[in-house]
């Protein structure tokens, strides 16, 4: 089998992915812009060759990468990124080469946040009224319907960059001033907490490992008020989650893939979506949650999702992997630069020695969203996890 993995030196954990598929005895070619000599040397071993191109945003040289490829190893059988700002170029090169997997007309449905709302209608959740931002006018007869504040987001776009809050005529104003560079799309705002529904699924869009994380603050809060971020995993996905997911990726016709589907568990309840507690739909994204969150999962689960997906891609189904392990709750906090903290980071290393499983900086590209420094750490129990995020978060005063 011939997988060609496009930039598998970022995110830096993603060369599990290409490491896990050798494992699995995959001819796994890399395509990226790193020079190779700066590749680490676990990028280069888990990589059967590597070809290195000036930009990956220039389509027509990552074109020709796949064509040598093509040429010397043969039949290509999947390209992957497994990152959301690629998924439509990946989608448009195995169009291009004929290659397994979603095509260019799929990804549109699952990168649209207009088009996925007809999918998750077709899955029974229901989702916020939307309209495409036209002009304020406009805009502002569907404020009267919906009533402050609305979100107005890119109608395709990656986790929450120029996602805004309108809470009033002035800041919709503000918005307009800005000046509007891609479709944007306004939605009514839903109180809620982010619930997430993750995992892979076969190529029947069955799904074959899946897991639960909750966000207690949006995303697009924490990059617009540059908030402290803590999110975690919990040991079990809770029903209603599973159902509703599963639903999802069935209308989507999702197949071999990594997947990250959003929710809103209502914090109050609203007319036309639910009653507090229910499940209303975010949006998809098919790839692995962001950052580090695979190892996150790999460490509350108990298991190895990069291994996962290698089997699921290789043989439809888990081999190498126990689902059985002992699960713990397992938590990110991460802390910003721009703040000062109660307790040093030593004096956190030091009381939760046995807890914590990761500790490091984030990289540039990602801490707007995913903070400067983070720390990863497993819980048996809830309450444990919530005592060490409110310490790694206290300020000092």
């Amino acid at each position: 089998m011939n997988f060609i993995f496009i930039s598998p030196a970022f995110p830096e954990n993603y060369y599990n992915f290409c490491d896990r598929l050798k494992r699995n005895n995959v001819t796994v070619l890399g395509i990226g812009d790193t020079p190779y000599f700066e590749l680490k040397p676990e990028v280069k071993n888990a990589l059967t060759e590597y070809y290195k191109v000036n930009s990956l945003e220039n389509y027509d040289e990552v074109y020709r990468a796949v064509a040598f490829f093509s040429f010397k190893y043969g039949k290509i059988d999947f390209l992957e990124s497994n990152n959301e700002y690629w998924l439509r170029q990946d989608a448009k090169l195995r169009t291009d080469f004929n290659i397994n997997g979603a095509k260019t007309d799929d990804v549109i449905s699952f990168t649209s946040k207009s088009n996925m709302k007809e999918f998750y209608i077709q899955a029974g959740v229901p989702v916020a009224r939307y309209k495409f931002c036209t002009t304020l006018e406009e805009d502002l007869q569907f404020i009267e319907t919906v009533g402050y504040p609305v979100v107005v987001k890119p109608n395709v776009g990656v986790g929450a960059a120029a996602t805004y809050k309108i809470k009033n005529k002035e800041d919709l104003v503000a918005f307009y001033k800005r000046g509007i560079q891609v479709p944007y799309i306004m939605e009514e705002f839903i109180e809620g907490i982010i619930t997430s529904f993750d995992g892979i699924c076969d190529s029947q869009s069955n799904v074959v490992f899946c897991d639960n994380e909750v966000f207690p603050p949006s995303i697009m809060d924490i990059v617009n008020e540059n908030l402290d971020l803590s999110y975690y995993v919990n040991k079990e996905v809770p029903k209603e989650v599973f159902e509703a997911g599963q639903r999802v990726l069935k209308a989507f016709h999702i197949r071999s893939r990594y997947f990250h589907l959003e929710f809103f568990r209502l914090t109050k309840a609203k007319k036309g979506l639910g009653k507090i507690g229910d499940i209303v739909a975010l949006e998809v994204n098919m790839r692995p949650p962001g950052g580090y969150t695979p190892d996150m999962i790999n460490f509350g689960q108990s298991v190895d999702t990069y291994q996962i997906y290698a089997d699921v891609i290789c043989y439809d189904k888990i081999l190498n992997v126990d689902l059985t392990q002992h699960k713990y709750f397992c938590v990110y906090a991460s802390r910003r630069d721009s703040y000062s903290y109660r307790y040093s980071s030593e004096e956190i290393l030091n009381e939760y020695k046995s807890n914590i499983v990761m500790h490091q900086r984030m990289s540039d590209v990602l801490s707007s969203a995913m903070g400067n420094e983070f720390f990863m750490a497993k819980f048996d129990e809830f309450e444990q996890l919530t005592k060490f995020k409110d310490k790694v978060l206290q300020k000092r005063l």
